[in-house]
């Protein structure tokens, strides 16, 4: 494993925390050949999407319990898989997927660095947006970072110390501008076109309110023909125990060079309503709101945003 950095190295540190990570190209999703029938999951993270992607790939399926690897059904299209991969073979990968079923894909990425497709006049894809109270999200990451993989880390070399940061309140100071406001900046992004026919906004607090009727009604809005004897199966496959219960499908074992996550690093609790036993002071809970509003002008957008529930016109 990589040394941790000395305090000699400490600028390296602070500057490689506040950065996107090596392994992220945003670049990559602006040169897709976009097909019709193409599903955009667009998520920030924390926020519900492995459970979002799981769901997109059941209803494809008609229920699936044998995959391997979320990450292969459902691609992620700005990670890099290894160093030294250029923009061009990624693009190209996703260009050789099969015709056969309907292509699905994970972002954390928003209209503007995402191509949005406009109805009408391009193909026909469709999004799939969800969004979580951000104190929550937030509550999740740091767990999240500390569950990469040494193999992954080293082979990036990214020092573990500088990667996680020393504590929650670190890292939303240092990340503001990017970890913290990639949240806000995605709803900022998709709020205008929340009501364009191919777009389907649905917050992480309904999701896990009401499962059957929200994964119905996304079934609908993707116009997935799912028959009644596979209901079961996909409302079952979809659930946290289940997925709680097959861990390893959900974390980046086989879609990379190495695995990116150490095991039972990408599913923790699921849980609504927990942020502040899992460490959000409201000293912290304030400063993720003044970053949120720095960024999310909307007052609509911004109560939406922590409460859900229907989407306001």
């Amino acid at each position: 494993m990589t040394e941790p950095h000395d305090g000699a190295d400490d600028t390296a540190g602070v500057e490689q925390r506040t950065a996107i990570p090596s392994f992220i190209n945003r670049e990559v999703q602006q040169h897709i050949a976009w097909r019709n029938g193409d599903i955009v999951v667009s998520v920030p993270a924390k926020s519900g999407t492995t459970w979002m992607m799981n769901i997109v790939h059941q209803l494809r399926s008609g229920g699936d319990p044998d995959f391997l690897d979320i990450y292969i059904e459902v691609p992620w299209l700005e990670l890099v898989p290894r160093p030294g991969i250029p923009v061009e073979e990624l693009v190209a990968s996703f260009d050789r997927m099969t015709r056969e079923r309907r292509r699905a894909f994970k972002t954390h990425s928003g209209p503007g660095d995402l191509p949005y497709q406009d109805p009408g006049s391009g193909p026909d894809v469709k999004y799939v947006v969800v969004v979580r109270h951000p104190d929550e999200a937030i509550a999740s990451a740091r767990p999240f970072l500390q569950a990469h993989s040494d193999a992954w880390l080293d082979l990036w070399r990214i020092p573990r110390d500088a990667f996680v940061g020393p504590d929650l309140e670190t890292l939303v100071s240092e990340r503001a501008d990017t970890f913290v406001a990639g949240i806000f900046r995605l709803v900022a992004g998709w709020w205008p076109l929340r009501h364009r026919p191919n777009v389907h906004l649905i917050h992480f607090a309904d999701l896990k309110r009401d499962h059957e009727g929200s994964v119905r009604r996304i079934a609908e809005f993707l116009s997935f023909d799912v028959d009644s004897a596979q209901w079961p199966r996909v409302l079952e496959y979809t659930s946290f125990a289940w997925m709680k219960s097959h861990e390893e499908k959900f974390e980046l074992q086989y879609a990379a060079a190495v695995p990116l996550l150490d095991h039972g690093g990408m599913i923790r609790k699921g849980s609504v309503g927990s942020s502040a036993e899992d460490g959000i002071s409201e000293a912290i809970s304030k400063a993720i709101a003044d970053v949120g509003h720095q960024v999310l002008h909307d007052p609509q957008a911004f109560e939406w945003c922590y409460r859900g529930g229907p989407v306001p016109s």
